[in-house]
């Protein structure tokens, strides 16, 4: 009998007799660093040592009240199959509400498209807008996902390189530097911003909503941290644009990442494209989180709290961090982030967080992960978690320096 099944023998190859198979050119991309950080701090925290999660963009409370108590009843009386590819009409319809209520904006719920988190909606956004060899302007530093989910997608992401004169935002004069390389066919926009957390000014979301029109350039704005601003509120692109894509979610403002439900509203002239991309893609969002997250809508005073909260833990860490070192801060209008130059410190951002880790437990996200050209000078700390961590953490920080 051949070694193999019933012979009591191991299987064995003569590895000769292969050729190696082939990996595909476009999943060769970046690691997403932060979920790094994270399984590095995890793997402290299994060894029973403190960790103070100052890395990872997750609220550090539960889904509100609201949304926990629909999503028992829906487990109680709903069968959870699946739904129509672009999500159940109730959401839809309160999310084009919400439009009207926050910003005073009339939205055909049509246009709103329920997806799997932000996530599935860039999925969608880039395959429904973009084509192989498309180039797409961001600003630099930036999410990562962006330029990561182009490039596996075939499409050039074309890194604005920002700085604090620009408030870390990509304005008209660094769109004209990138089309000298040739034409622009998208732009994505984020306001507040990950990771830095300032804002554009509402003259200067139109600005760039005005020279996207004026070039054919698609534009996408992110708008997730809607809702987590300080100072004033953050304007919506549809107010100036009817052909830009919005990509939103539930996990920032409404405490919901794990529940993986977002949305996009997308312009008429992509409604059909993307409705077909999401029907073979994903099929539907999670309908459990669907169900659930109507309820969000009214949890408002709840929501609004816990921003309050952020607010604290902000403001303290604004006092804190500069008397442990990091005295040079992005404006933090919004998000829950402050992105540091640490130039003074480190010119290897990443050793550098590793070995803050080690001596205090404190968790923090290089800047490598958000600029591959400059972030070996920046760290992100996030204040997501409850103003207790953050205190506590901020001390470790300026324990370290004494």
């Amino acid at each position: 009998m051949a070694a193999g099944k019933g012979s009591g023998r191991p299987l064995s190859f003569n590895w000769i007799d292969y050729v190696a198979l082939k990996v595909s050119s476009r999943s060769q991309i970046s690691p997403f660093m932060v979920m790094e950080v994270l399984r590095a701090a995890n793997e402290r925290a299994a060894s029973r040592k403190a960790v103070y999660h100052l890395e990872v963009g997750q609220p550090g409370t539960p889904a509100p009240e609201g949304v926990l108590e629909a999503a028992r009843r829906a487990l109680d009386e709903n069968r959870i199959g699946y739904t129509d590819a672009f999500g159940i009409p109730e959401l839809r319809q309160a999310i084009a509400q919400h439009y009207g209520d926050y910003y005073g904006v009339t939205l055909a719920p049509e246009r709103v498209v329920v997806t799997t988190g932000s996530s599935g909606g860039f999925v969608l956004a880039f395959l429904a807008a973009f084509d192989i060899g498309d180039r797409v302007a961001l600003a630099s530093p930036g999410y990562p996902c962006y330029r990561n989910i182009l490039s596996a997608l075939g499409v050039d992401p074309v890194c604005l390189a920002t700085d604090a004169a620009h408030r870390f935002q990509p304005t008209p004069e660094l769109l004209d530097i990138a089309r000298r390389d040739g034409p622009l066919d998208g732009l994505i926009v984020a306001s507040p911003s990950n990771p830095t957390g300032t804002m554009l000014q509402r003259r200067e979301l139109k600005a760039l909503a005005d020279y996207c029109t004026q070039h054919g350039i698609r534009m996408i704005s992110d708008e997730i941290y809607h809702g987590i601003t300080y100072d004033r509120r953050a304007d919506t692109v549809l107010d100036f644009s009817d052909t830009a894509i919005v990509i939103n979610s539930f996990s920032k403002y409404f405490s919901m990442t794990g529940w993986r439900v977002g949305w996009m509203v997308v312009p008429e002239d992509l409604t059909r494209a993307t409705e077909c991309l999401s029907q073979n893609l994903f099929i539907s969002a999670p309908t459990l989180s669907q169900l659930a997250a109507v309820a969000a809508f009214d949890c408002r005073e709840e929501n609004d709290r816990r921003v309050e909260s952020y607010r604290a833990s902000r403001d303290l860490l604004l006092r804190a961090l500069p008397q442990a070192g990091f005295d040079n801060l992005a404006p933090a209008d919004g998000a829950f982030y402050i992105y540091a130059d640490v130039a003074s410190l480190t010119n290897d951002s990443e050793a550098f967080c590793r070995e803050i880790l080690a001596a205090t437990g404190v968790a923090l996200t290089p800047g490598l992960d958000f600029d591959p050209e400059r972030g070996n000078r920046f760290i992100r700390f996030s204040y997501a978690e409850t103003p207790a961590t953050v205190k506590h953490a901020a001390s470790l920080l300026a324990e370290r320096r004494r």
